[in-house]
Order: C-alpha cells, then sequence, then structure tokens
C-alpha cells in the first residue's frame, strides 16, 4: 500500500525533518529576498518572445497555401503555446510573479490559452493537486480519475483500457485538464452530484466557446481562400502543445520513485513531512536550458513542488541546493533522462491495466507503489550510524535479490 509513515519510510528522526524543514525555509527566504528586477526583466522578454512567436505564426499562415508557410507558421504558433502554457501560464496562475504587483503578470488577471478557465485550474491544480500532492483518495491527479497508476486502487474492469485512456489524455490533452474539474471520479462514486458539475461545465463552456472560435473560426476565416490550410495548422499546433504538456506533466508524476502516500500520513503530518511529502512525491528529467524553457522548468518538478510560487527561471539554482540537502539527509534525488521517465511511467499505466495477480511484486515493494514495509527485512544501521532512505532502497534491493 501507500505510504503510511512518511518518516519512517524515509528513515529520518523527527529532529531530522525538523531540521530539513529548516533548511528549506531558509531557502525559501534566501530567494524571496533575491528576487528582482532580473526576475522581471525575464519574464517580461518571456512574453515578447511568445507573443512575437504567435503573431510571427498567425501571419505566416496568411500564406498557408504555401507548404513552407504552413510549416514554419505551424512550428511558430505550437512554440508560442507551448510557452505560453507552461512558462507563462502555469506559472503566472500559481503566483510566482505576484511580487512584482504588475497587473499583466499577475495570478488574478492571467487568462491562458487553453480550454481550462484560470479559476477552475486555480482550485483543481494549486490548491487540491499541490496541497494533497500524491495522496491516494484526495489527490485527483493520481491517475486523473481515468487511470489506474497506483495498486492502492483496486483493479476493475474498466481499467484494462488503461493505454487505450492514455493515448486519448495526450491527443486532447487541454480538454482533459478542462475536463479534469469536472471530477468524473466524484460523480462516478457520487461524491459530486450532476448539478454541482453542470455548474462548472457552464463556466468551462464559455472559455471553450472562445478558445473554439478563436482557433478554428476567426483565424481561419482572415486568411479567406487559405482558411481550410490555416484551421489544419491550428489544430496540428494544439496537438503539439498537447502531447508536449501531457509528457512533461506525466515524467514529473509517475516515474518509478515518485511515491504515494496515504489519507492517514497526511492528516498528522508536519510541516517538515509536508515538504518531506513533496521531495518524495515527484520526479525530474535532464534538460538543458532551452528544454527547461520549453518545459515551463517543470523539469524540476521537485523545486516546482516545494515552492510552486517561487519564480520558475530559479529553479535551476534552486536544484543545486536541494541535491546537497538530499545528499546531507541522504535521500534519492529522482530524476533521468526524459525518454526513461517517460517510459516508466508509461510501463506503469501498460502494466496497472491488468489485474495484480498477473504483476509481480507486491504493493509494498512495486516500483510504482512503495510503503515502509518494504524495510520489515533490512536491519537497524550498525553503530548508530545515519542510515536515509538512498542506503535502505539499496540494502532492500539486495536483501531481495
Amino acid at each position: 500500500m501507500a505510504i503510511t509513515d512518511i518518516k519512517a519510510y524515509a528513515h529520518l528522526t523527527e529532529a531530522d525533518v525538523e531540521a530539513l524543514a529548516q533548511e528549506l525555509d531558509q531557502l525559501r527566504a534566501d530567494i524571496e529576498e533575491s528576487r528582482g528586477e532580473r526576475d522581471a526583466r525575464y519574464i517580461r522578454r518571456t512574453i515578447q518572445l511568445q507573443r512575437a512567436l504567435a503573431a510571427g505564426g498567425r501571419i505566416a499562415l496568411f500564406a498557408s497555401s504555401s507548404r513552407i508557410a504552413r510549416v514554419g507558421g505551424t512550428a511558430m504558433l505550437a512554440a508560442a503555446k507551448i510557452i505560453e502554457n507552461m512558462e507563462l501560464g502555469h506559472n503566472v496562475i500559481h503566483g510566482q510573479w505576484d511580487w512584482m504587483n504588475d497587473p499583466e503578470v499577475h495570478s488574478t488577471e492571467w487568462e491562458w490559452d487553453t480550454t481550462c478557465p484560470a479559476s477552475q485550474w486555480k482550485h483543481s491544480h494549486n490548491f487540491v493537486h499541490h496541497k494533497y500532492t500524491n495522496v491516494v483518495g484526495l489527490d485527483s491527479d493520481v491517475g486523473y480519475g481515468i487511470m489506474r497508476v497506483t495498486r492502492d486502487e483496486p483493479w476493475e474492469r474498466w481499467m484494462i483500457g488503461n493505454p487505450i485512456y492514455n493515448l486519448l489524455l495526450g491527443t486532447l490533452f487541454e480538454w482533459g485538464v478542462a475536463a479534469h474539474h469536472i471530477e468524473v471520479d466524484k460523480i462516478r462514486k457520487k461524491e459530486k452530484t450532476w448539478a454541482e458539475a453542470r455548474k462548472d461545465m457552464r463556466v468551462m463552456g464559455r472559455k471553450i466557446a472562445k478558445q473554439v472560435g478563436k482557433d478554428y473560426l476567426i483565424f481561419p476565416a482572415l486568411t479567406g481562400t487559405n482558411w481550410k490550410h490555416t484551421l489544419k495548422c491550428n489544430a496540428v499546433a494544439n496537438l503539439i502543445r498537447n502531447y508536449w504538456a501531457y509528457m512533461v506533466i506525466f515524467c514529473g508524476h509517475f516515474p518509478d520513485g515518485a511515491e504515494k502516500f496515504t489519507v492517514e500520513e497526511f492528516e498528522n503530518e508536519t510541516r517538515g513531512e509536508w515538504y518531506l511529502r513533496q521531495m518524495l512525491g515527484s520526479a525530474n528529467f535532464h534538460a538543458g536550458p532551452i528544454m527547461a524553457f520549453m518545459s515551463g522548468n517543470l523539469c524540476y518538478q521537485i523545486e516546482h513542488h516545494l515552492f510552486p510560487d517561487l519564480p520558475s527561471n530559479r529553479y535551476a539554482e534552486m536544484s543545486v541546493r536541494i541535491r546537497e540537502l538530499c545528499e546531507k539527509y541522504d535521500l534519492p534525488y529522482t530524476t533521468g533522462p526524459l525518454y526513461r521517465q517517460y517510459w516508466q511511467s508509461f510501463w506503469t499505466i501498460l502494466k496497472l491495466a491488468l489485474p495484480d495477480q498477473y504483476l509481480r511484486a507486491d504493493s509494498d515493494n512495486a516500483p510504482e507503489t512503495n510503503s515502509e514495509r518494504r524495510f520489515r527485512k533490512i536491519g537497524r544501521p550498525a553503530n548508530g550510524q545515519r542510515r536515509g532512505l538512498r542506503t535502505a532502497l539499496r540494502e532492500a534491493g539486495r536483501s531481495a535479490a
């Protein structure tokens, strides 16, 4: 089952967890105190770049009867949509730039280029997901209510469609993000009424009408006789954005080592244990400066989950100190190449489409589902030495072999 005692799983004492929290609080304070013109210049230049790409793509598509114009316009438009959703929309709505007191980049004013209304995203993502990160039964991002991604969920027949649901979600990601707020899983369990869902759908419907009207009616119509080409190019740009956003999000939440937690653990956690849950429940992937920028700096998902309201352009420098803390407290820093992180996520989705009797390992020591009970067979560290989670995982692996 999921982790019920995070201190026991991490092999840290209460004093260790409190000391870790103090060091992370200091890291937050250091970043907050050093925010300034360099950060403001970064976000303003990002907005300028995004708008230039969007304008360039739209202008190129006026000549969309030309293959070169179609390819160039689609590429620029896709890049603009990715930057707007990942580095701007997602991060601005988190309040990362509210300290500037600039209404152009304030979380209360930004409405992003996707079908999900910002107001609904703030609830389903900023509040629900970031408060209940990977708590099975509370965080609706654990499988998004349509996929089984942990053995803590009992297998049901409909879960055999896991791979299909995964493909559909990747293809229609912006629509999946919008529908996520409706909380289909809660409706299925009768925890939410259809009347409540319809109220959410009315708000969503207005946003969808604006997005569909912009991408599939107004801009194609403006290009006159080339409207069919323009419409197809807009659809392709949205599709590219969808697949990229989906891959980035999945690589941060579902690779091996991104742990799950029980409601009991959440209900009793301290501030330090909240920090620890974010560190153990998230995963990074390797990225250079360009890929980091295009991912909204969510290649640093661990740093983002620890400090979701601090500027994303500072995550790279923060990651250096987070790694040092992981070394100090003998904790894993889950990261790897993008292809490996995605493959692990996909493999989890694929294999959990099957009932547990067809799977190896169990719910205490499977790659995607761990608990503190996996360490029952290893002894205490010798001579009172500290043994953190990294060392314990190595010893448990040797014991299992």
